[in-house]
């Protein structure tokens, strides 16, 4: 009887590892490498350049004075982190909240040293601000709690 214990514990645990291993594998090599979208802050685009191909997010307060209106629908403005900038340019309508000097995350990827967004999300009340911004804004230590 101890003998079948143990080689059923034995399967048991070799049909999880093989599990795990095939789990991995498929996320490895069937789920398109733009579907894993990483943030960055604007201090981290400049310090380590992306790949000109990477897709990622850019997350940061949208500079005083730095937007833009070109001819259509394309805007430029600068991201910034309080340490370093980047300029961004998107074109597309941006949404109603998306102002200067507040809280934004767009992603696309680095073109010639400015970040071509094909999306931008900007707080969507007064107090909100993205996660990985307010994170980024800490780690600076330029962060203001918002008032209540």
């Amino acid at each position: 009887m101890k003998g079948l214990k143990k080689r059923r514990r034995i399967q048991v645990v070799v049909l999880a590892f093989a599990a795990l291993a095939t789990a991995f594998l498929v996320i490895f090599f069937f789920v398109p490498k733009d579907a894993l979208n990483f943030f960055r802050s604007p201090t981290e685009v400049v310090t380590t350049p992306p790949d000109a191909d990477e897709v990622f997010r850019i997350g940061g307060l949208v500079e005083e004075g730095s937007l833009k209106r070109g001819d259509g629908v394309t805007i430029t403005f600068n991201v910034t982190d309080t340490n370093e900038t980047v300029p961004v340019t998107y074109t597309g309508v941006l949404p109603d909240l998306f102002a200067e000097g507040q809280g934004m995350v767009a992603l696309g990827k680095m073109q010639d040293g400015t970040f071509v967004a094909s999306e931008v999300l900007a707080k969507h009340d007064e107090t909100y601000m993205p996660k990985e911004v307010t994170q980024a804004l800490k780690e600076q230590g330029v962060y203001k709690e918002p008032e209540s």
